[in-house]
Order: C-alpha cells, then sequence, then structure tokens
C-alpha cells in the first residue's frame, strides 16, 4: 500500500468510529424508550436489563460511510481529477461491484434476520435456514471459495455456504460477555488487515476492514466491561458475516510466493470464535445434550469457572485472539517450514489452554470435596 492509501484507512477509519460512537449512544436511548431490553434471565450473566440495538449502530455507521463515500466518489469521477477514477476503480473490484453489490445485499438480510431474532427470538432451526439461504445468496453474486478441489460453482458454493455459517454462529455463540463478540471482532479484522495479500481488488477488501474497524469500535467504546448497550443477534451474526466473507474474497496466498498452506491464515484471525464454538459443541455432544441448546460452558465462562473475573476473562481471550492472529498475519511471508512451525505453535496455545482450564476445574472440585 502507498502513503496515500494509509492516509485514506486511517481517515476512514476515524470517521466510521466517530459516527459508530453517536449511533451507539442514540440506540441506547431508543432501546430505553421503547424497552428493547436484554434482561438477565436463565443462563445470561448480566445483572440488571440492558439496552439491545447496539448491532443497529454497527451496521449503520458501517453502509452509511461506505455508501456515502463511494457515491461521493461515483458523482465527482466525471468532472475529476485522474485519480478519482484510480480510487474508485479498486474500491468497487475488478468485476465493476458485483460481488460488493452481492456482500452489501446478503450483509443487508443478515442484518434484517438478527433484528427479527432480537425482538421475537426465532428458534435455532429457522435462523440456521435463514443463514444458509443468505449464504446461498451471496454465493449467486460470485462471492465463492475457490480453493484447490472447489472449483466448480457447486462445490465452491457448497463450501461457502458451510463456511459461512460456521462463522456467523460462531461470532454470535461467542457473544456472551461484555466486550466480547466486538473486541474479537476489531482483532480478527486487524489480522486480515496484515495478511490479505496486495493483489486484484484487495485495496477494496482493506477499505471495507477500516471501516469496519471503525463501526465496530464506536459501539465497542460503549460495551466493554462493564456495558451500557449490547450488540444483539443483528450485530453478532452481521460482524460474523462480514468477517467470513473478507476470509472468501481476500487473496492469502499467491502462487510462486511462501507456502500454500498461508491459505489457513482466515481460519488463525478467527480461530477464537471457532475454537469456543467447536469445544461447545463437543462438551454438548459428549454429555448427550443437543448441540443447539445455549449454555455456560464457553471459552469464557470456562475461564471463569476455573478463578477469573469476567472482565480478566474477556480481556485474557483479547490477547489470545492477538497472539494467535499475529502468527497467522506471518502465513503469507513464510516458506513451509516457517509456517509449519506457526500452525504448530498455535496448536500449542490453544492445548496449553485446554490443559490449565482442565486443571483450575479438578482443583476446584478438590477444594469443594474438601481435599
Amino acid at each position: 500500500m502507498t502513503p496515500n492509501q494509509y492516509l485514506i484507512c486511517a481517515y476512514l477509519l476515524a470517521v466510521t468510529f466517530a459516527l459508530s460512537w453517536l449511533l451507539t449512544y442514540a440506540m441506547r436511548n431508543v432501546a430505553k424508550r421503547f424497552d428493547i431490553l436484554d434482561h438477565p434471565v436463565g443462563r445470561k450473566a448480566h445483572r440488571k436489563p440492558t439496552p439491545l440495538l447496539g448491532g443497529v449502530a454497527i451496521f449503520a455507521a458501517f453502509y452509511i460511510t461506505l455508501l456515502v463515500h463511494i457515491g461521493i466518489l461515483t458523482l465527482l469521477q466525471p468532472y475529476g481529477p485522474d485519480w478519482l477514477e484510480i480510487n474508485l476503480t479498486p474500491l468497487l473490484g475488478e468485476d465493476g461491484g458485483i460481488k460488493l453489490t452481492g456482500i452489501l445485499v446478503a450483509g443487508v438480510l443478515i442484518f434484517m434476520l438478527g433484528v427479527i431474532d432480537d425482538l421475537h427470538v426465532l428458534s435455532p432451526w429457522k435462523k440456521l435456514i435463514g443463514q444458509i439461504l443468505i449464504s446461498c445468496i451471496l454465493a449467486a453474486f460470485g462471492v465463492r471459495i475457490h480453493l484447490f478441489v472447489f472449483n466448480d460453482p457447486f462445490t465452491s458454493t457448497f463450501a461457502t455456504v458451510c463456511w459461512m455459517v460456521l462463522i456467523i454462529n460462531s461470532m454470535n455463540l461467542l457473544d456472551n460477555m461484555d466486550g466480547l463478540s466486538g473486541g474479537v471482532s476489531i482483532i480478527a479484522a486487524a489480522t486480515f488487515f496484515l495478511c490479505v495479500q496486495p493483489f486484484g481488488d484487495d485495496f477494496m477488501v482493506r477499505i471495507l476492514l477500516v471501516i469496519f474497524m471503525g463501526a465496530v469500535g464506536g459501539f465497542l467504546y460503549h460495551n466493554l466491561p462493564p456495558a451500557s448497550i449490547f450488540m444483539g443477534d443483528c450485530g453478532a451474526m452481521f460482524n460474523g458475516f462480514f468477517l467470513g466473507t473478507i476470509a472468501v474474497v481476500g487473496t492469502f496466498h499467491i502462487e510462486g510466493e511462501g507456502s500454500r498452506i498461508a491459505v489457513v491464515a482466515p481460519a488463525m484471525a478467527l480461530s477464537v470464535p471457532l475454537f469456543d464454538t467447536l469445544s461447545v459443541m463437543y462438551i454438548r455432544w459428549r454429555n448427550g445434550d443437543s448441540i443447539m441448546l445455549g449454555d455456560k460452558r464457553h471459552f469464557s465462562h470456562r475461564l471463569v469457572d476455573v478463578g477469573m473475573r469476567p472482565p480478566m476473562a474477556v480481556y485474557f481471550i483479547f490477547m489470545v485472539a492477538a497472539i494467535v492472529g499475529l502468527n497467522g498475519a506471518l502465513l503469507p511471508y513464510l516458506k513451509l517450514t516457517g509456517t509449519i512451525i506457526i500452525m504448530a505453535q498455535t496448536l500449542g496455545i490453544f492445548l496449553l489452554i485446554v490443559l490449565l482450564m482442565n486443571a483450575g476445574k479438578r482443583n476446584g472440585a478438590d477444594q469443594e470435596n474438601g481435599e
């Protein structure tokens, strides 16, 4: 990237952050006015009714910033200097904006699905069907995984739908403590920004990432412990949708440069929500419970069970996400040996976490039994 491109990114980050901060404040008042609150019942950890609709601020800040600037560039293009076209073309992408249109259309649909769930609590199966249909719409606009054997329309669409549904639900499930899902979303987006390759229409990807980081960052200011507003399913699912989409449209390996294993960089950027989802599904399956049933067995909850306070657990997970994310950002620049070392180190980090949590849990059980 050129210095001018970095300045553009910094400007968009600041503008979106400020807009999101203001919109989150406004949506908090709207939620209180119309009693759109998350009440502390069942497995929920907060102690008092908390406004929802923070996801509306994230969504609105992202779309307003992106569409307004694209609109301004488009209107000025016939009358402006050559740099307008130079900057507009990569923003829309080499396909003239078809993929970007698909991302924006599907993003609106996943956001609407989340709003309906926040207001009228959909069953897990209804949400799953909606997520599958929206992922199919995204694939219909050409946003599909093209990797190794996933090259024809059928297999690439199938892989894309499975990936999108997994990431959407992973980010939604991670939204179980103040600041957790928003903070991990920003760290994952920053990882993508570092490891996406300067190839094709990937300047568009970086523009989308900085706008997204600003939108989530402005909300996170109000959501860090103790949170004064929650993002709700509309925000968590939109975040998961966006990050999953970036993993599909971004270029993380250029043939002839580095190892092909670098294509796993998106999975490392999203390793914390993936670890949380897969581990909690395994625990539910092992105990004979439905994998669709909500509980307090998530990564953050297990850290609290071994002695951490909730804010400490959240910041610990931020550290894990950042360390593993930096490892993922290195992958596109390493040869095969270095890539294997980084992946082994990442696996070791999560294995160490599992061992520490199990040891802490056993120690707590022994103390309760008086041993």
